[in-house]
């Protein structure tokens, strides 16, 4: 778990190295404006994401974000290694809001006081139900849906709002996820 946690620190400030991108594109990291965190805390299940070596076979992945007393955000990340009847690996870590009149760009820390950009990139303010995030790096990506699965339309718009903005969706996999009872 440590070494996963190691890696996902290397892999958040040197992605860019990870994965050959033409310079000549440019992504478009712009945030969502006007994040209301209170509706964007409790749980969410990630549909589809850029391969990473921390994530490497984990299925049924969700993250949950709750306050925490010091007025951060608890971020517990969990996914089931190799299929969703797997061992379940949970990291914990904390997030915070270096500024807080963009909300949408988050620094989250699974390490000591290593920290690395999570940037709300788009978000459905009117339900908060689906989100997609980035980070500094071209090679992350998610999309992350309120439910273990995300309807067809949403997937294709958030899909194409990611070709829009640079990404090479190409890169996106799926990410099998429990049903709900």
């Amino acid at each position: 778990m440590k070494y996963s946690i190691f890696m996902l620190l290397i892999a958040l400030h040197t992605g860019s190295c990870t994965r050959p991108q033409d310079p000549s594109i440019m992504i478009d990291k712009t945030t969502v404006q006007g994040v209301d965190l209170d509706r964007y805390l409790g749980t969410w299940y990630e549909i589809a994401r850029f391969p990473h070596s921390f994530e490497k076979n984990l299925v049924g992945v969700k993250a949950t974000y709750s306050y925490r007393k010091d007025g951060k955000i608890e971020v517990l990340n969990q996914g089931y290694k190799d299929h969703l009847d797997g061992p379940l690996k949970m990291a914990k870590g904390k997030a915070k809001v270096p500024d807080p009149d963009d909300p949408a760009r988050l620094k989250v820390s699974f390490f000591l006081f290593f920290y690395a950009d999570y940037f709300i990139l788009e978000l459905d303010q009117e339900n908060y139900q689906w989100a997609m995030v980035g980070s500094t790096s071209d090679n992350f990506l998610w999309f992350l849906c309120r439910s273990p699965e995300m309807d067809s339309d949403v997937f294709e718009m958030l899909k194409q709002r990611a070709r829009d903005r640079g990404y090479d969706i190409s890169l996106l996999e799926r990410v099998p996820q429990k049903s709900v009872p």
